[in-house]
């Protein structure tokens, strides 16, 4: 999963993302909106971490994030048998 589909899935996903950075408040992720520069910010801010730690977090998180979601769309996939 991309950024890209991140940011479109943004009200769904809200929730894994206040689960990874439990002090991001409710309005601190409505108005990230999905940019990704917009929540590198504010996991920047609330947890003073320099710019570069906050983007080392944000993309482990969407690294584990899009691979988490990859399985799950494995997994409920139908498989189609050849018999």
């Amino acid at each position: 999963m991309n950024w890209t589909q991140i940011e479109g899935q943004w009200r769904q996903i809200k929730g894994q993302v206040k689960s990874e950075w439990a002090k991001l408040t409710d309005d601190d992720l409505e108005n990230v909106a999905g940019k990704r520069d917009q929540l590198i910010g504010r996991v920047q801010e609330r947890y003073g971490v320099a710019k570069e730690d906050a983007e080392t977090q944000v993309n482990s998180w969407i690294g584990k994030f899009g691979a988490a979601h990859a399985k799950l769309e494995r997994a409920a996939t139908p498989k189609i048998s050849g018999s």
